[in-house]
């Protein structure tokens, strides 16, 4: 194993000529596809790893300032591509920042990509003037105060909202354990990086074809998100609001959700 899939705790599962790269968003690890990588298994290479940061990778190896912007994260993937020896486009999905970070990356090496799933993905988190984005830069900054002041507290908070349910739910408490194994000024510069970041500029530059699974309510993610990405970006994209609730439907929904991205994995668009 090289040094980049060491660091990232890479895992390649299952067979088959097309591979793709499941890619996991804010708060959680690779273990948020479990529901998903048995059904894939059989019929494809499947590429799993943590992004820097999150709880299982080492936290001696995250620079502050190398992921002060996606722009770190977009050069991890590509060098795991490097690493892995990944030639032919990929599948690529992308569950909320890890969306934002395959369209960046296919913009550096559109032949590395085939398609793009985008889950509960975003361009910009903050309301700006003609776009909702779902918080004011005031919430924001009451969001890091908390996360500063009191780390366990705010996650025991985060976690049902941004699930879209109660406490005593297995998915609120998988997302809950996954966001106490992050080191808290760690987790603390993650969020700052990813809810300051503004991709509207350079979605016209994506040419791979998109597809945009939206639940139809998240509280992190507003559903006019969804229409957004598709009217702004460049390649062919295609829209499903799936009958879901929260940011994590691929944990908290899988009997409806799995479903519907195992379809567009499976489907091109047609043009």
């Amino acid at each position: 194993m090289g040094v980049v899939e060491e660091a990232h705790n890479v895992r390649v599962v299952g067979s088959g000529e097309r591979t793709i790269v499941l890619a996991h968003g804010f708060g959680t690890d690779q273990s948020v596809w479990k529901h998903l990588v048995p059904h894939l298994v059989n019929e494809y290479r499947v590429v799993l790893f943590d992004n820097m940061g999150a709880g299982p990778t080492n936290p001696d190896y995250f620079d502050f300032e190398r992921y002060a912007s996606l722009q770190g994260y977009v050069l991890d993937l590509l060098a795991i591509f490097e690493e892995l020896v990944i030639t032919s486009p990929v599948i690529y999905v992308g569950h909320s920042v890890s969306g934002a970070i395959g369209l960046i990356a296919s913009i550096h090496r559109p032949d590395l990509f085939s398609k793009i799933v985008l889950i509960s993905a975003s361009p910009r988190y903050i309301n700006d003037v003609d776009y909702y984005g779902g918080f004011d830069q005031e919430e924001l900054d009451q969001l890091f105060d908390a996360m500063k002041q009191n780390y366990k507290s705010w996650a025991s908070g985060w976690a049902p909202l941004c699930v879209g349910g109660d406490m005593e739910s297995v998915a609120v408490q998988e997302f809950s354990r996954t966001l106490f194994n992050i080191r808290p000024d760690i987790a603390l510069s993650v969020a700052q990086t990813i809810f300051q970041s503004d991709l509207r500029g350079i979605l016209g530059l994506v040419s791979v074809p998109c597809h945009i699974l939206q639940s139809t309510k998240d509280l992190a993610v507003p559903i006019v998100i969804s229409e957004y990405l598709h009217k702004h970006l460049g390649g062919d994209s295609i829209v499903e609001v799936m009958p879901s609730d929260g940011h994590l439907p691929q944990l908290s929904s899988p009997e409806i959700v799995i479903s519907v991205i195992l379809r567009h994995i499976r489907f091109d668009i047609e043009t």
